[in-house]
């Protein structure tokens, strides 16, 4: 009797340890891996091959103008990075405001990118027409930077002043304020430039755009001339000439991946 008793007791054990040997395991816990880094762009004002000297410094333009620059901003907005099977990343709520007197403005970064190869950027100068008639916003399209007009006239897309012996107007000073943002008249442009050499972005790993804007660009190919043209602050041929001419003055002097 003792002995079926100790048999019984074993049986049981065996199916209540069956059971749970049955029982279906949990899902082994799995750590997302990291599959983005980010892109990081800075710029760097020139006139012509020199580094700009704010206010101090004297350059000449194509026209032949002595101009000194004491203001040179513009916006960067829409930026997509373009991988090299045609696909892009195009970063959210894309806009920033470089200025001359802000250090920190001229250093942006686009975060959560997709490791992978890309290979040019495109973005545009100025702030697309959507933006021009949303209503008060904040951050770099807030109206206390000092770029923007009027809700029919919208944004200054960019903004170069100084002063030149040339100029006709008080205190020897020039001003160009470029805006427009549909009609023929616009001032927005949208440019491509190609990476000097492919960008390979792994893993966590910060990729740096070095970009160049010359403000002498300005100028030409459209000639301006100080002379004929100090001031230029509305909408209209002057100021599509002129945006025309700037649409040129960005360049990438190296890229690199850390």
């Amino acid at each position: 009797m003792k002995a079926y008793k100790i048999n019984a007791t074993l049986l049981f054990l065996a199916m209540i340890l069956s059971v749970v040997s049955c029982r279906k395991k949990d899902d082994p816990v799995v750590t997302p891996v990291e599959t983005t880094g980010e892109i990081g762009f800075e710029f760097f004002n020139y006139a012509g091959d020199s580094s700009l000297v704010m206010t101090t410094g004297k350059y000449r333009t194509g026209s032949g103008d002595t101009v000194s620059i004491t203001k040179f901003n513009y916006y960067i907005s829409n930026v997509k990075i373009k991988k090299a099977d045609g696909s892009y990343f195009v970063e959210d709520n894309s806009y920033h405001l470089v200025q001359s007197d802000l250090p920190s403005s001229k250093h942006f970064h686009i975060e959560d990118v997709p490791a992978g190869t890309y290979t040019s950027v495109t973005f545009t100068i100025g702030v697309d027409s959507a933006r021009n008639v949303s209503g008060a916003q904040t951050g770099a399209l807030d109206p206390a930077n000092g770029m923007f007009w009027t809700w029919n006239t919208g944004y200054i897309m960019a903004k170069l002043e100084g002063t030149s012996p040339q100029s006709t107007a008080s205190g020897k000073i020039f001003q160009y304020h470029i805006g427009g943002f549909s009609g023929a008249n616009s001032a927005l442009h949208t440019v491509t430039i190609n990476f000097p050499t492919n960008m390979v972005l792994t893993t966590g790993k910060e990729g740096s755009i070095i970009m160049k804007a010359d403000a002498l660009k300005w100028f030409t190919p459209n000639n301006i001339s100080i002379a004929s043209k100090s001031q230029i602050m509305t909408v209209g041929s002057d100021s599509k000439a002129m945006s025309d001419n700037y649409a040129n003055m960005f360049s990438i002097t190296s890229i690199s991946v850390d």
